[in-house]
């Protein structure tokens, strides 16, 4: 399982030209679900997304996680995080789970921030999405589960 956490000013998910998500200072978590990941992965993914202190203190130190900081988390289906880029120039997709498993780890971990008290809003599992964001920083990391 992977998640790419952008800490963001704001950022929104629109299909079709709407709207279906947005938050404004938090973060933007693309998530990625590879065939070994499970409910546990995923829920120990979720703890480390709402736990990781890349917020900055008064100090401009990264301490703060983004319940500190009064933040949001919008997550995003992305499973080209994925991708098999090891060999020519084209990627592989075949490291990505199937669609179905993807859906249900991608709820699961959506729930899973909700029981630790995110709204969390989303995009469209599956569906053409284009995400707008005010990357701060920029800071982008990557964690995997």
């Amino acid at each position: 399982m992977i998640a790419l956490l952008q800490r963001v000013s704001h950022a929104s998910v629109s299909v079709d030209n709407q709207v279906v998500g947005e938050i404004a200072q938090g973060l933007l978590v693309l998530l990625a679900i590879e065939p070994e990941d499970n409910q546990v992965k995923a829920k120990r993914l979720a703890e480390r997304v709402a736990g990781y202190r890349i917020f900055s203190d008064e100090n401009g130190k990264m301490n703060l996680n983004v319940k500190q900081v009064n933040g949001e988390i919008l997550v995003v289906s992305q499973f080209t995080l994925a991708a098999n880029t090891s060999k020519g120039l084209r990627p592989s997709f075949t490291s990505a789970a199937s669609p179905e498993m993807s859906e249900e780890l991608y709820q699961y971990f959506c729930s899973q921030l909700r029981h630790l008290g995110f709204a969390v809003p989303t995009g469209v599992f599956g569906a053409d999405m284009q995400v707008s964001l005010l990357n701060d920083g920029p800071v982008t990391i990557n964690l995997q589960a």
